[in-house]
């Protein structure tokens, strides 16, 4: 029997020295030789609610306070961090609803050497704050604590704290006590609320020291997935701006972009509030709580709305909007921030507001996706789970507060379930996105080829650079800004009397859309002609083919040339032409397409032997470079002036503008006529 003592004494050393749980005791510790060991305070601990300094005194008799221990059941884990050995806090235990201050003290019998330090390690799961006192001195606190004012809250962090060395050798007594402070919003966001959720550690300074080192290693590995959750949505932001900057028409990239950047910003928001103490609970609260969690969710409706091209009903973005900033006000005034102001029945009508106002999300968001499904089906199928799952873990803490687990633990890590509810909208995202992107490169590469197509048939339909009719040279040429070009020119002759119609323009607007318009008036242009070559009837007819078909204008000048120099020119709001390097003094008149009694301007003259008209488009004047200089019509004069008796050509004042700075297209037709060779009499 006396070999026996011994042994089991041995082997309950060896159990707290490897830190391996413990049994829990109901008693006091005594005469426990600490050496590189640390203990467990199961308890009993005395506990008592509210607040008073003289509670830290050792002689204090706490005799009729509470007893309650720490001592954790065999499979019990913390739902925040997913440590062993939770206990449930005071809410639970005889205090439900009750917040603020309360005290837990305990005397411990210690055997430690003279000058030995010893030191107390809280593992980081308390609600929310406290002060430790040993033998009624403080050694420590978590939280700021401001003489007369409410203390400042943080999220449970690992603490650790030098105890007083002793001077003398053998047993003694230690008094140890904990002032804990906590806020009122735990009541609504934890489950089995207050005070201590695991027994402190008690032991010397260097195994407390490793123990505090794990802790924090364990603290970081629990948050680590959101620093993997902030990489993975920034990369999938950065996403979003490339297919945004390829495709700015579609608006639910900028949504994308937007939500994304929030939640990435979000989720290190989080792991800094974690793992420092830079931002308090209240501020924390306020910038998660209250603006990013609406934010986001409001975020990805509207993802979701512009996603599948939605319009009706069109008062649904003002609802969302609507209801994104009653979810920002309800959980400001609903989550206990405001306790010293608001009374606890205001703050509980605004959360039950805050909880109605999710609710009214499900239905607008699944109804969202039920609509995308009946538009585009596949989509919308794929998208319909994650919609659901997102939906439900906007109740992630009431469902905590039920009990319903909703944080799991793989490899020492955390994930939630507004997490995986995120990921999983994200992998949707992205295989759309995917299947969005390989479309689009086959609807582009299918517009590149219509554009092909269109500019093929604008080279056939447009005259060739030089063009010959008795007693006339003509010279063109074209420089269109982009594939397909906006201005437009016809040369037709008649044959019957010799003269010739010109025809120049220049529609709205460039690309594609303005190609097909040019290749409307061409036809009009040769179908009139062939009935009538007046210049005016002309105009007329081009103005009547413009008118309803919405911004679609043009500005077009017709010229009718008979052979013996006769010149007819009506106008319609075009540029007029330069007659022997001087631009001819032509009435204004409006654009085809804006009036149908539209009248325009008609001006006759005559063209002598060698005179020389030059006509352009407004791309010569709007060239500008890269200070933003216009090259300007006196620039263009003083070409013309410059080379008359060389005849400036066509070519040479288009390469002019187009080095200066092309930003439109750019037309330039020449008409000389020709000096008649007399015989000369020997």
């Amino acid at each position: 029997m006396k070999k026996t003592i011994p042994l089991l004494l041995l082997l309950m050393l060896s159990c707290i020295a490897l830190h391996a749980q413990p049994q829990p005791t109901s008693e006091p510790m005594s005469h426990v030789t600490v050496g590189q060991s640390v203990v467990p305070l199961y308890g009993p601990w005395k506990f008592h609610v509210g607040d008073n300094p003289q509670w830290a005194d050792p002689s204090f008799d706490d005799s009729s306070w509470e007893t309650v221990t720490l001592s954790p059941t065999t499979t019990s884990f913390d739902p925040i961090t997913g440590w062993n050995g939770y206990v449930a806090g005071w809410t639970a235990k005889g205090h439900p609803g009750y917040w603020g201050y309360a005290w837990y003290r305990i005397r411990v019998k210690v055997n430690s050497q003279p000058g030995e330090r010893l030191a107390l390690d809280v593992a980081g799961n308390v609600d929310d704050v406290f002060q430790a006192f040993a033998n009624g001195t403080l050694v420590g606190s978590f939280g700021k604590f401001p003489s007369g004012k409410t203390p400042v809250t943080y999220y449970s962090q690992p603490a650790m704290f030098q105890l007083p060395q002793s001077s003398t050798a053998g047993a003694q007594t230690l008094m140890l006590a904990f002032r804990v402070w906590m806020m009122p919003t735990d009541l609504q966001a934890a489950p089995d609320a207050g005070g201590f959720h695991n027994a402190p550690l008690l032991g010397q300074a260097d195994a407390i020291a490793a123990t505090y080192e794990l802790a924090r290693v364990r603290l970081d590995r629990v948050y680590f997935s959101g620093a993997v959750e902030a990489a993975l949505f920034f990369l999938l932001a950065i996403m979003a701006v490339s297919l945004l900057f390829f495709d700015r028409s579609d608006h639910v990239y900028r949504w994308l972009t937007a939500v994304f950047l929030l939640t990435t910003l979000t989720s290190v928001y989080t792991c800094i509030i974690a793992w420092t103490q830079l931002q308090s609970i209240t501020t924390a609260s306020i910038v998660n709580d209250v603006f990013a969690i609406p934010l986001v969710l409001g975020g990805w409706v509207m993802v979701w709305w512009k996603w599948f091209r939605l319009r009706r009903p069109s008062w649904m973005p003002t609802l969302i909007a609507v209801l994104t900033a009653l979810y920002m006000v309800c959980d400001l005034l609903g989550e206990n921030l405001f306790f010293n102001v608001i009374p606890p029945s205001v703050n509980a009508g605004f959360h039950m507001a805050s909880l109605g106002t999710r609710i009214l999300f499900m239905p607008v968001l699944i109804m969202i996706v039920v609509w995308g499904v009946r538009e585009q089906g596949r989509e919308g199928w794929l998208a319909l789970p994650a919609v659901i799952l997102a939906a439900v873990a906007q109740f992630q803490t009431e469902l905590s507060v039920l009990h319903v687990r909703v944080m799991w633990f793989p490899f020492g890590g955390r994930i939630s379930l507004a997490q995986i509810s995120m990921l999983a909208l994200a992998a949707v995202m992205l295989i759309l996105l995917v299947r969005r992107l390989l479309f689009s490169l086959r609807r582009q590469r299918q517009m590149a080829l219509d554009v092909k197509q269109a500019q093929e048939i604008q080279q056939v339909i447009l005259p060739g650079a030089v063009t010959w009719f008795p007693g006339y040279a003509i010279e063109s040429e074209y420089r269109p800004a982009r594939e397909v070009g906006g201005d437009f020119f016809q040369i037709l002759p008649h044959e019957s009397d010799g003269s010739m119609l010109i025809v120049v323009g220049d529609v709205t607007g460039k690309g594609l859309q303005a190609g097909m318009m040019v290749a409307l008036l061409v036809g009009a242009i040769r179908s009139t002609a062939e009935f009538n070559s007046d210049p005016e009837v002309m105009l007329r007819a081009l103005n009547r083919r413009l008118l309803g078909r919405g911004d679609a204008h043009a500005t077009c000048l017709a010229m009718r040339v008979t052979a013996d120099g006769e010149v007819m020119l009506a106008n319609a709001g075009h540029l007029p032409p330069y007659l022997n390097g001087k631009p001819l003094d032509v009435e204004g008149a409006l654009p085809l397409g804006l009036d149908y009694d539209a009248e325009f301007s008609v001006t006759s003259f005559r063209l002598s032997e060698g005179d020389r008209m030059v006509l352009v488009s407004d791309g010569i004047a709007e060239a500008m470079d890269a200070e933003g200089r216009l090259f300007g019509f006196e620039r263009v004069e003083k070409m013309l002036a410059q080379n008359e008796s060389a005849l400036l050509s066509a070519t040479a004042l288009a390469d002019a503008a187009q080095q200066f700075g092309q930003e439109d297209d750019i037309s330039v037709i020449t008409v000389t006529r020709a000096e008649i060779l007399k015989p000369v009499l020997v």
